[in-house]
């Protein structure tokens, strides 16, 4: 099949696609951009259409393969926003200077706050912070693992509720 005739019997059969692009993207900026690139990749690829097969169906196929191939590609995208309201750049080659007066003072009201816990609540959060796992608490305490996570949990909750945010 030549160029001319294979060009003629994709532009006289294309007008079916652009309904299509519609349905899979939902969009109509977007269904025009997965036609454009519908009808660049019949064209590339000219040369592995075998003349008397369903032209439809092919251009269908390229359709539906790119829509999932760039579905795809977007869902393995990880895109973090940053939602503060300051808007400032990050200079990393700036030397931060902390403030070790501030950072004394706030963990002292941390440990106050975990000081003035309930015991039954003290306890296993004490032995979590020192680095224990959930399941030697329990065996330490000698009390079901579930509640020693119940326990813990409640203790966060109560600590945030305490201690406020710097």
């Amino acid at each position: 099949m030549s160029s001319a005739e294979f060009n003629t019997l994709l532009l006289s059969n294309a007008d079916f696609l652009k309904p299509f692009a519609i349905t899979l993207t939902k969009d109509p900026e977007s269904a025009k951009d997965l036609y454009q690139e519908t009808m660049f990749r019949a064209l590339s690829n000219q040369e592995k259409y075998l003349a008397g097969t369903n032209i439809r169906a092919w251009l269908y196929t390229i359709m539906r393969n790119i829509f999932i191939n760039n579905y795809r590609r977007k869902s393995k995208q990880h895109l973090c926003f940053d939602n503060s309201s300051n808007d400032f750049l990050l200079n990393t080659q700036q030397v931060i200077i902390g403030n070790q007066a501030e950072s004394g003072l706030r963990v002292k009201d941390i440990q106050t706050s975990v000081h003035h816990l309930p015991v039954i609540f003290k306890k296993p959060f004490v032995l979590y912070l020192d680095g224990f796992k959930y399941f030697e608490i329990a065996d330490i305490l000698e009390e079901p693992l579930g509640t020693i996570k119940s326990r813990i949990h409640f203790a966060r909750k109560m600590l945030k509720a305490q201690v406020s945010r710097y």
